[in-house]
């Protein structure tokens, strides 16, 4: 898949069929879009383009921007992207300016101009150009005008997945994990640089992980204990993951504290990638630390269960 940051850098194509949305998390509903695209590429000889938008727009233009989680960073959509066997992707920068287009600046500017798009799929209920004035019903009115053919994903099929990113947000900070996973097609997972804590869990018998995350628009799920298995060294490792403020400790701060079975390397320093596999309780305050070890013994019983 050839990726391009600048709408500049891309050259029309001449057979291109397109497609546009922001796809945060790549779920099984957007995977169908793109199950389609590919398959309608195939049978016409043409290219699949992915027109994809960074920042989010809501990041732009709404003002609860900065309450925003996204399923994925910009990172993992390309990688999610890939691994769909998209052909080309394309990151247009979301600004003001761009957010202002009217519809139809933006199908002659960008799908027909730069693009050379030929045939464009999209869902029932896509929107675009400035106010999300455009859609389905607005290219086909001016389908002669742009000599555009137009794929409407119909809204049967799209409502029997019955799958948005915002309820999967919405599962992961419920607890609800294999429903999120269910709708995602995969578990959700979160990638970050393990850093020094209070170590308080290497004393008890449980060393653990303390993973930062750097991009705070990434989604993490609601506190608790989850079974997980950790990509670290290029090996995957099961293990168990607390999220939450460590009350019984008097801790500080939200963290992501991930206790790697069988494993007690140094990776201070080192970015590692976390797989939620699935919940298995709160968080909660304990009588002292031997009722939390107690715990801590149960819950990765639990997760090897589970991990199997």
């Amino acid at each position: 898949m050839k990726v391009y940051y600048n709408i500049k850098d891309f050259k029309p194509l001449a057979n291109a069929i397109v497609t546009s949305g922001t796809f945060d998390g790549v779920h099984l509903g957007h995977q169908k879009i793109l199950q389609i695209l590919g398959e309608t590429a195939r049978k016409t000889g043409g290219e699949s383009v992915v027109l994809t938008f960074w920042p989010h727009p809501r990041m732009v233009v709404s003002k609860d921007s900065q309450d925003l989680k996204l399923l994925s960073t910009v990172e993992e959509k390309i990688e999610l992207l890939e691994q769909q066997g998209v052909d080309h992707l394309l990151v247009v920068p979301f600004t003001r300016e761009f957010s202002e287009l009217s519809s139809e600046e933006y199908v002659k500017d960008i799908l027909l101009k730069q693009i050379g798009t030929k045939k464009l799929v999209i869902g029932y209920d896509h929107r675009f150009g400035r106010n999300r004035e455009g859609g389905f019903d607005y290219l086909k009115s001016n389908s002669s005008l742009f000599g555009i053919e137009i794929e409407e994903i119909p809204r049967q099929e799209i409502e029997n997945l019955t799958i948005s990113s915002t309820k999967i947000r919405q599962a992961l900070l419920n607890g609800e994990v294999s429903s999120a996973s269910e709708l995602l097609g995969r578990n959700y997972s979160f990638s970050g640089i393990v850093v020094k804590g209070r170590q308080l869990g290497r004393t008890i018998g449980f060393p653990t992980a303390n993973v930062q995350i750097s991009e705070s628009y990434k989604l993490i799920p609601s506190n608790g204990v989850y079974a997980v298995k950790t990509f670290v060294r290029n090996q995957w490792h099961k293990g168990m993951m607390n999220i939450g403020n460590r009350p019984t400790v008097d801790g500080i701060g939200r963290t992501q504290e991930v206790n790697i079975f069988n494993f007690d390397d140094d990776i201070y320093g080192e970015t590692i990638t976390v797989e939620i596999v699935d919940y298995i309780r709160n968080e909660q305050k304990f009588n002292g630390i031997e009722e939390l070890k107690t715990q801590i013994l149960i819950d990765k019983t639990k997760s090897k269960q589970i991990l199997g």
